[in-house]
């Protein structure tokens, strides 16, 4: 990468991208969701290929998203299983749509206190939900 960046050449290439993708930080609700297509639209183009040259913008995308998650849609602070419940609301999920946990009767289990999560089902669902692992701790 060059160190010696020509703002004269990147302000008018960056208007450009900026006026044909609108991806910058978000202002609003509208924005938003807007920022959530684009991600959508650019997960589709990748296929999940890591090397596909789209990524770049993915993890760019994304982080702007989370940021502004972050800020309008925190996350409560509660520990393992309710937070587990909470995203388990979010998402839409029932007990058989958690693989990373088990079977139905095992995330049962899990969410009535019974069993606790093992650090395998911790890892797995601080990846799929995209939280730290502490979150269920």
């Amino acid at each position: 990468m060059n160190a010696d960046i020509r703002i004269d050449q990147l302000l008018p290439a960056w208007q450009a991208f900026h006026a044909s993708t609108d991806i910058g930080p978000i202002r609003d609700e509208a924005h938003y969701q807007r920022m959530t297509h684009t991600l959508n639209t650019l997960l589709d183009a990748t296929v999940g290929n890591e090397n596909n040259p789209a990524m770049g913008l993915v993890d760019i995308v994304g982080d702007l998203i989370e940021d502004y998650e972050s800020e309008h849609y925190p996350l409560p602070a509660v520990a393992g299983v309710e937070a587990l419940k909470f995203l388990m609301d979010q998402h839409h999920l029932k007990q058989s749509e958690l693989p990373e946990i088990g079977s139905q009767g095992v995330v049962s289990e899990v969410l009535t206190g019974k069993r606790a999560l093992n650090i395998r089902q911790i890892q797995a669902l601080s990846k799929r939900f995209s939280v730290t692992a502490a979150t269920f701790l």
